[in-house]
């Protein structure tokens, strides 16, 4: 499975992904219900099952159903499967109590289809990162996702130097949505190091990691500092909260005034919104 594979490094530039701008139906080939029971894999046929996907770094792809009342649902998904698969890509998918298309994820007999597509509008910073001495990472819920194909494209490298450090928000310990993905990376490449943080853990839970948000404390502590100038990033995704809270809403390429980045003195060139 690739939510336990190890990371490769499998770059491809913009512009090749077998999905264009226009929606092509792929067929459920698998589901693996992980455990917790909240979220999945699912593996889906490519249109031409002889090569990969071809994606670029970090960058999504938009999948659509019809839903009830004539009413099209389409939400954006990054896989984390690498373009070293062929034929296939892997999705993983929290399934929201009420969420229309992660609940037709979770239900969808194997065989039947869903639409996909890849516009220039996805296509997120590239890899290699070379240029970057440290890269820290702010990640909220799915927003793992990306920073799985980031993290692939770092370790996978045999030659990598970054020191990469993730301060990762979820709900719950049993909500970590690729926990046993990053415990593995993180005993197997001392360049990374995972912090989890947790906003709403039972207080009589055995958990002895950070409680809370991610605030300007965790930032100070653990992500790479601004005095770093151009050899030091850090990459943000996760829920709009978030990205109002760390560095101001996620369109935008401005780090604002109020922000924990900003008035820990980051530039806009140090921090990259996904």
């Amino acid at each position: 499975m690739s939510i336990l594979a190890p990371p490769k490094l499998s770059l491809i530039p913009p512009g090749q992904c077998q999905f264009t701008t226009e929606f092509a139906s792929s067929k459920l080939i698998s589901r693996s219900l992980l455990p917790g029971g909240t979220t999945s894999v699912l593996k889906f046929g490519l249109p031409d099952d002889s090569k990969p996907l071809n994606l670029s770094t970090c960058a999504c792809i938009l999948a659509k159903i019809d839903g009830d009342d004539n009413e099209v649902i389409c939400r954006p998904y990054t896989p984390v499967s690498t373009n070293a698969l062929v034929g296939s890509f892997d999705l993983l998918v929290k399934h929201y109590e009420h969420g229309k298309m992660s609940g037709h994820m979770k239900t969808m007999e194997i065989g039947s289809e869903v639409d996909f597509k890849h516009i220039e509008f996805n296509v997120k910073i590239q890899a290699p990162f070379t240029q970057y001495s440290e890269i820290g990472m702010i990640v909220g819920g799915t927003g793992i996702t990306p920073m799985i194909q980031a993290l692939h494209a770092i370790l996978g490298d045999p030659d990598n130097t970054i020191k990469v450090t993730m301060l990762y928000g979820s709900r719950e310990s049993s909500d970590i949505l690729g926990s046993d993905l990053l415990e593995l990376w993180e005993r197997d490449f001392p360049l990374l190091k995972v912090i989890n943080v947790l906003s709403n853990e039972p207080e009589d839970s055995k958990w002895t990691g950070e409680r809370g948000y991610i605030n300007a404390e965790l930032v100070k502590t653990h992500m790479p500092s601004p005095s770093l100038g151009d050899k030091g990033i850090i990459f943000i995704c996760g829920p709009p909260p978030m990205y109002a809270a760390i560095c101001g809403e996620r369109g935008s390429k401005e780090v604002p005034d109020g922000t924990v980045l900003k008035d820990l003195g980051y530039e806009a060139s140090q921090v990259y919104k996904f």
